[in-house]
C-alpha cells in the first residue's frame, strides 16, 4: 500500500494525530473522576497536557517526524509511571494511566509512516 503524500501532508487532516489531542485531553482532566493522589494528579496533568501539544503540533505541522517519535515517548511514560510515581494501588487513575499510555504508544507508533510520507512529500517541494 502506496500513501498519497498530499493527503498525509495538509495540517489539521490526519486522525492519528487528533486520537492524541483527545487521549491527551483526557489523560489531563482523569483526576476529576478518579481517586488520586497529588503525584499522580499532576503526573497525569503534565504528561496529559504534553501529549495534547504534541499532538496539535503534529496536525499543525505534519511532516515534523520527530513529533510522533515524542508522542511514543510520553505514551510509554505515562504507561509506567504508576510504578514510577507509586500509584499502583489507586485502580482508576492506574488504569487510565495504563490504558492512555498504551493507546497513546500505539496512536504515535501507527502516525509515524503518514508523518514519513508526509515529510517526504514535502521535502520534494523544495
Amino acid at each position: 500500500m502506496t500513501t498519497n503524500p498530499s493527503a498525509t501532508a495538509r495540517p489539521w487532516t490526519r486522525p492519528h494525530d487528533w486520537a492524541e489531542v483527545v487521549l491527551g485531553v483526557v489523560a489531563l482532566l482523569s483526576f476529576l473522576w478518579t481517586d488520586t493522589s497529588d503525584a499522580a494528579m499532576w503526573t497525569m496533568i503534565v504528561l496529559g497536557a504534553l501529549v495534547a501539544l504534541d499532538g496539535l503540533a503534529s496536525l499543525a505541522a505534519p511532516g515534523q517526524v520527530y513529533g510522533e517519535g515524542i508522542q511514543i515517548v510520553l505514551g510509554v511514560l505515562m504507561f509506567i509511571s504508576p510504578w514510577v510515581m507509586g500509584y499502583t494501588e489507586l485502580g482508576g487513575i492506574a488504569w487510565s494511566s495504563w490504558i492512555i499510555g498504551a493507546l497513546t504508544a500505539i496512536a504515535g507508533a501507527a502516525a509515524l509512516p503518514l508523518a514519513q510520507a508526509a515529510h517526504r512529500g514535502m521535502a520534494g517541494q523544495h
